[in-house]
């Protein structure tokens, strides 16, 4: 599996962390720097959609459980109103039933928090091959 940046022509991958704990979030964000990954950080639903409509994201790795508006309300909002980026869920506490229907409601894939760099990063390159090969099928042809 490619790394990010690798590739024809690709950029540093551009990732939207959400979660309303400060440390994870830093503590990620310098994990996910360091593996070159470019990161930005959201610390509930309503600021990440303010920063999706500022910038584009290439990822959005979103936590299910945060005051106000929760992960799958914020979900439905990207997908509604970011259709092409995909959505990784992080979900605690053994909630499988919340972790499939984030998947009914378009997230690409989920992890149970704590979840580990590696599998993280695994399944951020995977969400960038989604993401593109959904871009190639919604390019005009001509």
């Amino acid at each position: 599996m490619m790394a990010p940046g690798e590739g024809p022509a690709m950029a540093k991958c551009r990732v939207l962390l959400v979660d309303d704990e400060p440390v994870f979030l830093k503590s990620m964000a310098k994990v996910l720097g360091a593996r070159d990954y470019e990161v930005e950080t959201a610390e509930d639903g309503a600021a990440a959609l303010k920063r999706m409509a500022e910038r584009e994201f290439d990822v959005v790795v979103l936590d299910q459980r945060m005051p106000g508006m929760d992960g799958l309300t914020t979900l439905e909002h990207i997908r509604r109103d970011f259709p092409v980026v995909p959505v990784i869920l992080l979900t605690g506490h053994a909630e499988m039933d919340t972790a499939i229907e984030a998947m009914d409601r378009g997230a690409v894939d989920y992890l149970l928090k704590p979840a580990a760099v590696e599998k993280l990063c695994e399944r951020l390159n995977a969400a960038l091959e989604r993401k593109a090969v959904l871009q190639g099928m919604l390019k005009p042809e001509g």
